[in-house]
């Protein structure tokens, strides 16, 4: 069974070709798809520890930000 995946394949196209790319084959897509998606997972894990931290439940764009530049 096929691994659930939170971003859809036109997005990745999107961004892609707003890099600049012309033409994007479905494994390019399916490949960016998981690194943004194991990338997002780690600093929202991160984003987490930081609230859990501060004594908050809730993660803000501020834990976000934070956990990007760790």
């Amino acid at each position: 069974m096929a691994k659930k995946r939170f971003l859809s394949h036109n997005a990745m196209d999107k961004i892609m070709r707003e890099a600049g790319a012309l033409r994007v084959s479905d494994d390019a897509k399916i490949a960016l798809a998981e690194v943004l998606e194991e990338e997002a997972v780690r600093i929202s894990r991160e984003a987490k520890k930081l609230a859990e931290h501060a004594g908050r439940k809730t993660i803000t764009d501020k834990d976000i930000q934070l956990a990007v530049k760790e």
